[in-house]
């Protein structure tokens, strides 16, 4: 392949990275606690629950309510007779007639052994765990969002390496037409050579497909439009941030259940379904409520006017009802018996919680004690790698390695880079996921 065919090849993949808005992990998580569609949804469920709890501290006062009744009839037949002194005389009475009524009435629940409290206290419960919920997927995005960001640094710095690649080989491949040429080298050597330069192209293609992937996924994840340029800035990352040492598993697990919103929410269903069985208890109990009303009314045939009639008929009442259950059908037993299966399971969910919590944390802990050791051993194996291959391209511009020991030298160098970087990005997220389950910033 031409070296002009190499530059276009390269040239179809800029629109990609050109003009695009440069993102640090900060800004992404930012703007994706801003504008995530999950996250707002999840914190219209929270307003919704105030709402809730709101509603349920109205219960304790009474409820007033205005109505009125209006009706009308006709009577198109009715007739009434009057005898007068010539015989008897029929007369019309008015055939439409109507009456109306107005009432203003209140109900209070005096006492129903505080269930209108606990309900109060459950929906407040139930308010916090929502805001709890928000927390925990606030932490599902940033934890979705540095996972996509490292693999995004891991591809940018892959391609660079295949760029690298690309032109190594290309160079190789010219070094080995100008031999050819000289007859210091077998045309199958060059045509092994122009192949592996396609083949190393290819390399560079997929890997500029997966960073372009990646980003598309965190483009998403923040609700950035597809048409939308993006990019990530590069940190610049030594040696020593890799190498830094790794916090204790246990005392990471040990701020995790302090600061973990699963662990919280947990805790609250439990105290939220021991209320439950305390107000489903209720159900045994009488209730007393108070009844208060006025009213008055009026109608059509009367001999005195309205306002007589709305004075000469006001009313007025005050009642106390006492309602006490004798046979519900099984419904509090029921209900009773419901909570305390409620209470159970939400206990097992925060074992679970725990469990989980745990598995987290020494599963990034292996793999960020895991990937550290890596790093070292795949940085002193990448430089004796890159001093073979040096060695080897050497021995080859002379004459004395043929194409198969090239080749080899630079797979293994290749081999080698891609071992270092994936060993580097995956210690780097590993540990960052450790400090934001032991409460701290995320960060790499």
């Amino acid at each position: 392949m031409t070296r002009r065919k190499i530059i276009c090849a390269l040239a179809f993949l800029l629109p990609f990275t050109m003009n695009a808005k440069i993102w640090t992990l900060q800004e992404c998580i930012d703007y994706a606690l801003t504008n995530n569609i999950s996250l707002k949804q999840a914190k219209i469920k929270t307003q919704q629950s105030h709402e809730d709890m709101l509603q349920s501290r109205s219960a304790l006062f009474p409820s007033v309510s205005f109505s009125t009744n209006q009706n009308m009839s006709y009577r198109p037949f009715s007739q009434s007779t009057t005898n007068l002194t010539n015989g008897s005389m029929t007369t019309n009475t008015n055939h439409v007639s109507y009456n109306g009524s107005y009432g203003i009435n209140a109900n209070w629940t005096v006492w129903n052994w505080n269930k209108n409290r606990m309900t109060i206290k459950q929906n407040r419960l139930t308010e916090e765990i929502n805001e709890l919920s928000e927390q925990k997927e606030a932490n599902t995005i940033q934890e979705q969002i540095v996972q996509l960001y490292v693999q995004i640094l891991y591809e940018a710095e892959a391609v660079r390496v295949n760029e690298e690649i690309v032109k190594a080989s290309q160079a190789k491949a010219d070094r080995a037409k100008e031999m050819m040429e000289v007859g210091s080298l077998a045309r199958v050597d060059w045509v092994q050579l122009e192949a592996q330069v396609n083949q190393d192209l290819y390399s560079l293609v997929s890997a500029k497909s997966q960073l372009a992937n990646f980003e598309m996924q965190l483009k998403q994840l923040l609700e950035l439009s597809n048409d939308e340029e993006f990019d990530v800035v590069d940190p610049d990352i030594d040696d020593s941030q890799v190498l830094t040492v790794i916090p204790d598993k246990e005392v990471i697990y040990l701020a995790a259940l302090g600061n973990r919103p699963e662990i919280r929410q947990g805790e609250l269903n439990i105290e939220s379904a021991e209320i439950a069985i305390k107000s489903a208890r209720t159900g045994y109990m009488p209730t007393l409520s108070m009844t208060a009303g006025m009213g008055t009314s009026n109608s059509s045939g009367q001999h005195t006017d309205f306002g007589r009639q709305i004075k000469n008929n006001f009313s007025n009442s005050l009642g106390l009802t006492l309602s006490m259950p004798i046979f519900d059908q099984l419904t509090t037993r029921t209900a009773i018996r419901k909570a305390k299966f409620s209470k159970l399971n939400n206990e097992l969910t925060l074992q679970a919680y725990k469990k989980n919590i745990y598995k987290s944390v020494e599963k990034y802990w292996l793999d960020a004690t895991t990937s550290q050791q890596q790093f070292i051993y795949a940085k002193k194996n990448k430089e004796s790698m890159e001093e073979s291959y040096n060695l080897v391209s050497e021995q080859f511009n002379c004459g004395l390695k043929n194409i198969v020991e090239l080749t080899t030298g630079k797979n293994n160098l290749l081999s080698a880079e891609q071992q270092l970087l994936q060993a580097k990005y995956t210690t780097l997220y590993n540990k960052a996921l450790l400090k934001f389950y032991a409460g701290e910033k995320m960060e790499l």
